[in-house]
């Protein structure tokens, strides 16, 4: 990939392997550079991508990228927080800047109201569609408490866990108008090579784990 202001984690490589199956649509919120987008496609290649970003010097990058790597998304240059459509997709995924800090030097959003960014990526779901998302584990009650607000069920929650005793980062996936409750799994190490070196995604890394 090429490297830019901000070049993909392992992050993008957990978020996109949390992606539901059979899914057609997707919009992937603050695409970036375009890591979560790739890793997706590699999962499953034929599905259609719509990728929204406020930062210019962001979307040129993720041009770049997707030219190295012969794939196409639809780049949108507009503010998950203002964007007006009516658009809806069968899987919104986000990466959301849920971090606090100096802010970037990108144009892009930075410490972020994750209510509201949740809030307005719950919008842009169809019915029965799913969003995905990944957060520090300090904003996933303010994101559980977004899709409890707007219906969503069938919550299921996955935690990694680096060197702490505490999950570090926390996978959200979670259905629209889904009346079933929440899932919490056990979770893994964020250095799991299972998902960042063999490619699995988590619906076959949780299998392989019962079936062992």
């Amino acid at each position: 990939m090429a490297r830019g202001f901000y070049n993909p984690t392992s992050d993008a490589v957990w978020l996109a392997a949390y992606a539901p199956k059979n899914i057609k649509d997707v919009l992937d919120i603050g695409i970036g550079t375009g890591g979560v987008s790739l890793c997706l496609l590699a999962h499953f290649p034929e599905v259609k991508i719509t990728g929204l970003d406020v930062s210019p010097e962001m979307l040129d990058i993720c041009k770049k990228n997707l030219s190295l790597n012969n794939a196409h998304i639809n780049l949108i240059k507009q503010d998950i927080l203002n964007w007006s459509t009516t658009e809806r997709f069968d899987l919104v995924i986000t990466n959301p800047p849920y971090f606090n800090g100096t802010p970037a030097q990108h144009n892009a959003h930075h410490n972020a109201d994750i209510t509201q960014w949740t809030k307005h990526c719950c919008a842009r779901v169809k019915p029965k569609g799913y969003i995905c998302m990944i957060s520090d584990t300090l904003c996933a009650d303010k994101i559980i408490s977004v899709l409890d607000e707007k219906h969503f069920g069938d919550i299921q929650i996955f935690p990694l866990f680096g060197a702490k005793n505490s999950a570090e980062r926390v996978l959200i996936r979670a259905k629209n108008g889904a009346r079933t409750g929440s899932t919490i799994f056990c979770g893994t190490s964020m250095n799991n090579d299972l998902i960042l070196r063999d490619g699995l995604t988590i619906d076959t890394l949780l299998t392989t784990l019962r079936a062992s």
